[in-house]
């Protein structure tokens, strides 16, 4: 009886950060810069505009210097990582490093090449305040070389979230970043404490960017509440699948899903959010 009461008060807890946070992003609008890929970058606009935040797509290495440091967070996608691009990244990130700016790193099929694995490793050393990945992506940047990696050749991954839980924690204890791993159960730990949110619908998985579209949201969380990026990044990863649950009911398929999972975002209140959040501790 006792473990059930803890369990309820601990779910309510979470219902009520998470509205707290959709709430503080709409009021605040959060000016969030995304060097990210090409792929990804209409998904992440819109859905920075969707929850009340402010999406800047600059990424011009001549403008960083100028414009970061008025951001309000940054978020790093190497999706369509170059040799042209990285250098803006890795200013981007010093700076926020350098101004106590949060950031946020997708290292989107890390263990692709050489290029991109060496990329990411350094891009981990201006301390992102959070790092999100696919399984596969965070057990690869988690090892040492990628002789030793997992198996990551695309953005899809070959791992279950579960199965990255230790690889999660590792990489938190030595990043100093929140780690989030995606997955049918998105998971999120501080090296130590391991968090679940439940929501979303697998037919997410048939649209491009969606967990670009994540790492883009947990950017504006975490912009609002710098000093618990654990609980921005879960109720970030929650609020995008509770969206997607809202949209599934309308959709006939990924291209109408992503129409209405957009919308859903746009629209939530706070009794339809908490009448679906489902974020649990897992240790």
């Amino acid at each position: 009886m006792e473990e059930s009461k803890k369990k309820k008060k601990e779910e309510l807890e979470w219902r009520r950060k998470t509205w707290k946070l959709v709430s503080k992003v709409r009021m605040e609008s959060p000016l969030i810069q995304c060097i990210t890929n090409f792929v990804s970058m209409d998904l992440m606009a819109n859905t920075l505009l969707s929850a009340g935040a402010s999406p800047a797509m600059v990424h011009s290495l001549e403008e960083i210097s100028e414009f970061t440091p008025r951001v309000s967070a940054l978020c790093l996608n190497v999706g369509t990582l170059s040799s042209s691009s990285l250098p803006a990244m890795i200013a981007a990130a010093k700076l926020c490093s350098q101004l106590n700016i949060p950031w946020v790193l997708d290292p989107v099929a890390v263990s692709a090449s050489s290029f991109r694995f060496d990329a990411c490793v350094q891009l981990v050393t201006f301390k992102p305040t959070v790092i999100r990945g696919n399984a596969s992506e965070i057990i690869s940047l988690s090892s040492s070389s990628l002789q030793s990696s997992a198996a990551s050749m695309g953005v899809d991954s070959t791992h279950g979230s579960m199965d990255a839980v230790e690889a999660a924690k590792l990489l938190a204890q030595t990043s100093g970043a929140i780690v989030a791993v995606s997955g049918a159960t998105d998971i999120v730990t501080d090296g130590n404490q391991v968090v679940g949110a439940h929501n979303g619908v697998p037919l997410m998985q048939k649209i491009t960017a969606t967990g670009c579209a994540v790492t883009a949201l947990i950017a504006a969380f975490v912009a609002v509440d710098k000093s618990h990026a654990l609980d921005a990044a879960v109720s970030a990863l929650a609020v995008l699948g509770v969206a997607g649950e809202l949209g599934m009911k309308m959709a006939k398929g990924p291209t109408s899903l992503r129409m209405h999972l957009i919308d859903s975002l746009y629209g939530l209140d706070e009794a339809t959010l908490q009448s679906h959040v489902n974020i649990t501790s897992l240790c």
